[in-house]
């Protein structure tokens, strides 16, 4: 098939890189590797270029990232893969048998949460069922065509549901079809953590992107600013409500959609992770 590039988007990697990238590489001889680093501070960079990466730098984002890796990309295909998912062995051979379809503008796989416990095997249940309603993540390996992505525009540079937008934009170019192979993903955002709370989050949040709120003022409370002055609003300018931020305690965002009662949600830390 024509070539294969491999794009991995990186912040604070140093521990699952060099396998991310040797994993990548084993999908063939002629798989281009790039790793696009948003700022960390410890030896991402580094180790992914002993590994035998192409590293570039990029300002931090997943969306703007990854659209960074595939400007630098040379292969006619894109496979955007996280540095925390591994893809099947044969991956490089099940996009070529994919894409075929000249219909067929890219896809991704099926998604396993590694782990043995409750919420890793509740969400591998759950991506299941999502993805036939049509939420595939980014960290389900999407792949496209070089020149379906760049007519799509690329990723956005939204701090959250870049994901989604962008398979949004190729679906109407042609299908983009899902695999029938797993990627694997890790569970390490939900460790130490309690599971509930994410996933509660994650649902109000893919709520309101369903609503019309863009993903831009999404990562507002995505990624909340950690100097919010009382008495400050924000508000969401579409027909779904008002999310006001009177305090910064305790990171408590509270939320009030038109219709329905006011609802606080525990927002996170600043961070390089573009996920829950």
């Amino acid at each position: 098939m024509p070539g294969l590039s491999v794009i991995i988007p990186t912040c604070q990697e140093a521990a699952t890189i060099a396998a991310a990238v040797r994993v990548a590489r084993d999908l063939g001889h002629a798989v281009e590797v790039i790793v696009v680093d948003g700022g960390s501070t410890d030896d991402t960079a580094g180790i992914a270029f002993r590994a035998g990466a192409k590293v570039v730098s990029s300002a931090k984002g997943r969306g703007i990232q990854m659209h960074t890796g595939a400007m630098e990309a040379t292969g006619d295909v894109f496979f955007f893969l996280h540095a925390d998912t591994s893809s099947p062995p044969n991956a490089l051979n099940l996009i070529e048998q994919a894409l075929t379809d000249p219909d067929t503008v890219g896809g991704s796989f099926q998604v396993i949460f590694d782990g043995n416990f409750a919420s890793a095997k509740f969400l591998t249940w759950l991506y299941h069922y999502l993805a036939w309603i049509g939420l595939r993540y980014g960290d389900s390996g999407y792949f496209a065509r070089r020149t379906s992505y760049f007519n799509a525009g690329g990723f956005n540079p939204y701090p959250i549901f870049e994901d989604l937008d962008l398979m949004r934009r190729l679906k109407k170019q042609g299908r983009f079809v899902r695999i029938n192979a797993v990627v694997t993903t890790s569970s390490r955002r939900f460790q130490g953590r309690w599971f509930w709370r994410v996933f509660a989050r994650w649902t109000l949040l893919q709520l309101l992107y369903w609503l019309g709120v863009s993903p831009g003022k999404l990562g507002r409370f995505y990624y909340p600013s950690t100097k919010v002055k009382s008495g400050l609003a924000r508000i969401f300018h579409h027909s779904v409500g008002i999310c006001f931020i009177p305090q910064a305690r305790n990171n408590l965002v509270s939320c009030k959609l038109r219709g329905f009662q006011t609802l606080k949600v525990l927002t996170g830390r600043r961070g390089c992770a573009n996920r829950l």
